[in-house]
């Protein structure tokens, strides 16, 4: 492999900077509606796993890189501040599922729009930066 020129340096500082610019707008975003940036990515896990049924605390553990404690935790908070509530597996008793509450569905409805206009601008930085890179 080349070594790194400048340029790849300059590069990689600018795709960093754009998305601490990202992930701290989306943090501010957060507080403005009465979530912890935390908890908004908690609700954002749970509203896009994917298949049929609900996610389990250890498909948002793996979501979120956290401690399977870490995220009993979170759910938990987030449980008594109405915006998730956990669920029996129907077929696996000891498993928990976690489901959105409206109020949970309400407020990502309100901060989605905006974050994916924000992502596409993300991704429209790192094609340039990639293009750059490459040419």
């Amino acid at each position: 492999m080349p070594q790194p020129t400048r340029k790849d340096f300059e590069n990689l500082l600018a795709f960093r900077v754009s998305l601490r610019r990202f992930q701290r707008w989306s943090e501010d975003q957060a507080r403005a509606a009465g979530l912890t940036h935390v908890q908004h990515q908690l609700l954002v896990a749970v509203k896009g796993h994917p298949g049929s049924l609900p996610p389990t605390i250890g498909d948002l553990s793996e979501y979120l890189l956290q401690r399977h404690h870490s995220t009993v935790e979170l759910v938990d908070r987030a449980e008594a501040g109405g915006l998730v509530r956990r669920i029996a597996d129907a077929r696996d008793a000891r498993l928990v599922r976690v489901r959105l509450t409206a109020k949970a569905e309400r407020i990502l409805s309100e901060l989605t729009p905006a974050h994916l206009t924000q992502l596409h601008s993300l991704a429209a930085v790192l094609d340039e930066l990639v293009a750059g890179a490459s040419g």
